[in-house]
């Protein structure tokens, strides 16, 4: 592979002062031609160097950098793939500004979380929640929140801009008894990635990047509250870096009301599904669902953490896939050592079967004390 050709290549386009360039995956299919244009790369001092507006993704053996729309790398074909950078958004539907009911949301007990706290509160089990980051002041989350990172601004926190990353933080670990709320796991450690801006958008090398630094500070589970349409090669890569680095992802299906489709990344295999239910045990009007989903949850009108300690109701299957990301949490608290596809079945299994539905018995809604009775059998 010609290397200094394709920095080139990138070079004259990063050059280029017009708008008609386009954000872009590319990946190298060797270990050895993608080490000999990192160091390339890193040699290159003009002021044209174009080393600042590539990102680098490792895990994946790829780079994110806008090239022009036509632009095929034809000529590199075979050492190199390429894919779009989607947009891809957060998964959420509906929103309203409430005052919380002090103690523990409905969603929380329906899945009989607080019958699960006298043997396990989640205690020190990490949780990366890629999203619009959280709000650091917010009393009830004040001791459930790590440093994270913020991936579009380094040198800053990762500051929630949006609320959807502090809602999905609150149902998963908020600890407030007194005065606030209570999530599901309130002794868990959430650590915020912000790769979502404050209208809840995403570049999937955002999230790449995301799953990139969560595998790298050993979170145990990956809460995902997104989705997209178009399969991704370059994000099933790094889900799958994830997954066999023995990170459990969760995901949330999408909210379209479809019966034979789910949003990627929850797709993928290598993540658990998660569809939404309502207060009734019915699979909420928003969801998608059928034989892609591997649990539901609670995700119709859940009041959780807002910005500026306010609290807000949301519905979506965001809502929900917090809801089992704190479920693993007491799971792996009190069994260490589980392995993802181990927590998948335990949760397949010991699902409550859902209202109304002619669904198979095998997808419900998700029952954190009947899975602590299935582990116990295991």
């Amino acid at each position: 592979m010609d290397t200094v050709a394709f920095i080139r290549l990138l070079q004259d386009t990063m050059a280029c002062t017009d708008r008609t360039t386009a954000k872009r995956i590319i990946r190298f299919q060797r270990a050895s031609d993608y080490r000999y244009f990192l160091q390339q790369l890193s040699q290159i001092t003009s002021s044209s160097s174009p080393q600042k507006s590539i990102r680098q993704m490792p895990s994946i053996r790829g780079i994110a950098c806008r090239l022009h729309p036509e632009e095929t790398l034809e000529r590199f074909s075979g050492r190199v793939w390429i894919e779009k950078d989607c947009k891809i958004s957060v998964h959420s539907s509906s929103q309203k500004s409430i005052v919380v009911d002090k103690g523990v949301p409905w969603g929380v007990n329906q899945i009989k979380a607080p019958l699960a706290w006298g043997t396990t509160t989640g205690h020190r089990i990490k949780i990366g929640v890629i999203d619009t980051g959280a709000d650091f002041s917010h009393p009830d989350l004040r001791h459930s929140l790590s440093r994270g990172i913020n991936l579009l601004n380094r040198s800053m926190l990762p500051h929630d801009d949006n609320g959807h990353g502090t809602h999905i933080a609150g149902t998963i670990a908020a600890a407030n008894q007194l005065q606030g709320m209570i999530g599901v796991a309130p002794r868990a450690l959430i650590s915020p990635v912000k790769a979502f801006d404050h209208n809840g958008s995403a570049f999937v090398s955002d999230i790449i990047l995301g799953i990139e630094w969560c595998i790298r500070n050993r979170v145990d589970v990956i809460n995902m509250s997104f989705g997209m349409k178009t399969r991704s090669k370059a994000l099933l890569g790094a889900v799958i870096n994830a997954h066999n680095a023995g990170i459990i992802i969760v995901a949330s299906s999408g909210n379209d009301g479809k019966r034979r489709f789910v949003d990627y990344p929850a797709r993928y295999p290598q993540t658990i599904a998660v569809g939404a239910t309502n207060k009734l045990r019915r699979v909420a009007p928003f969801s998608n669902r059928g034989a892609y989903i591997d649990v539901y949850a609670p995700g119709d009108k859940i009041v959780s953490a807002w910005l500026r300690g306010k609290y807000n109701e949301m519905s979506g299957t965001s809502m929900a896939t917090s809801h089992v990301s704190g479920a693993i949490a007491l799971l792996l608290a009190h069994k260490p050592g589980l392995t993802p596809t181990e927590i998948k079945g335990i949760i397949k299994r010991s699902v409550q079967p859902l209202r109304g539905s002619k669904a198979r018995r095998t997808i419900g809604e998700l029952d954190v004390m009947r899975m602590m009775q299935a582990v116990e059998k295991a």
